[in-house]
């Protein structure tokens, strides 16, 4: 008898950070890396946010909260919400967490029985089917269109049974960057409304980067009907730079609101006081900055895109939002490496593209799709160009 639970066997490390942190292996090393793994912006915490933390702690406010929130960042939550989204939220149906991956993850403990499903389409973050295992329950792995990388309707109508429990539903997506429209999103909430048995787990937090003129709607806003079974999931780290502040929340149903809070309650207890004083000020304070930094972020965009479409045997489409690509590498298939390595599959891919010319991405089968590979262009444009030229090198150079 192992000492180790059991259902941790069940379970994967996260790709996208063993990718990140064999990139520091390597720099530290003494390797010229470039690592395109991880998935936060390279801007600053707005200075208005920063002193807003800064205060909280001159000002004492550095003991214990309210497990799930504080009042005032509840109030700057709903307030969002209703501003942004149209969606109407009592503090009592609101829920704040270290991170966006504690919310979710704390419905899931809380919902969760052995047996009850959980639809995942694919590509999705790294981290859903393994929650929803620790949780004891059992993904099920919807396959998108790979020239899209969404889901049709009619794929959701097909994986939906009895005991399916929740759609865990990201838009713009991680890893893709695909974004749902309003129409296409009205084809998904019209099968959800046929099956109320089947909650909405709805993970937006990439709703502010979007270009092109694209606009976000999320299932609660689309479909009001569906809003007593929807938790919409956000947070302050993707869009205000804030990742390691660790500032997540939800708005949903007041009794699942307690069920999630009875969880951390018993987990972490509340995040950090000085990060929820800094949030309130990130929600409340101006937003202006989120356009300009969105402009950057479409230039490097389209940077990428074209220097990779550029790339012998690689193919990317543009995305709609969050700040990753992700090319597909099946023209690489078959073909060898410098080092003699034959590419069988993106992990050969990203691993050889490592070791050959020190970029490092995320091998797009650790997100449920390939042969595809997974880039964050959230780092600087000069980064970006070598890196790309060096994939293109890379390309060039297998046989």
């Amino acid at each position: 008898m192992g000492f180790i639970a059991d259902a941790l066997a069940r379970v994967k490390p996260s790709a996208t950070i063993a990718v990140t942190n064999k990139a520091r292996e390597l720099k530290a090393a003494g390797r010229d890396v470039i690592g395109l793994g991880a998935g936060e912006p390279d801007f600053d915490t707005p200075e208005n946010v920063k002193a807003a933390a800064i205060a909280a702690i001159n000002e004492g406010k550095t003991k214990y909260t309210a497990v799930d929130g504080i009042p005032e960042l509840k109030a700057a939550i709903c307030a969002k919400f209703k501003r942004e989204n149209g969606l109407a939220y009592e503090p009592s149906q609101v829920s704040v967490g270290t991170g966006g991956k504690q919310v979710l993850y704390n419905a899931l403990v809380a919902t969760i029985n052995p047996g009850d499903e959980v639809i995942i389409p694919t590509p999705y973050w790294v981290s859903y089917p393994d929650m929803v295992l620790l949780a004891g329950g059992e993904p099920v792995i919807v396959e998108a269109d790979k020239s899209t990388f969404k889901i049709t309707p009619e794929a959701l109508e097909a994986a939906i049974t009895p005991k399916t429990k929740w759609l865990i539903f990201n838009s713009p997506s991680n890893p893709s960057g695909a974004a749902y429209t309003r129409d296409e999103l009205k084809g998904l909430t019209d099968v959800l409304m046929r099956h109320p048995h089947v909650w909405i787990m709805s993970d937006d937090m990439y709703e502010h980067l979007v270009y092109d003129g694209f606009e976000f709607t999320t299932p609660a806003q689309v479909e009001p009907k569906l809003h007593d079974r929807t938790l919409t999931v956000n947070g302050v780290s993707k869009a205000y730079a804030m990742t390691g502040w660790r500032i997540g929340y939800a708005g949903g149903p007041a009794e699942l609101i307690k069920a999630m809070a009875k969880v951390q309650s018993q987990s972490t207890s509340n995040p950090s006081s000085i990060a929820q004083w800094a949030a309130v000020e990130a929600l409340n304070g101006p937003q202006d900055f989120i356009p300009a930094n969105n402009e950057v972020f479409k230039s490097r965009r389209d940077l990428v895109v074209s220097m990779l479409n550029q790339a012998k045997g690689l193919s990317c489409p543009v995305p709609e939002g969050a700040f990753y690509v992700f090319p597909s590498c099946a023209g690489t298939l078959g073909r060898t490496a410098p080092s003699g390595k034959v590419i069988e599959t993106d992990e050969d891919f990203v691993t050889e593209l490592l070791e050959t010319e020190g970029v490092a991405v995320v091998q797009g089968s650790a997100f449920g799709l390939g042969p595809n590979f997974r880039i964050s262009y959230a780092t600087s444009t000069e980064a970006l160009e070598e890196a790309c030229t060096r994939i293109q090198r890379f390309c060039g150079n297998l046989r």
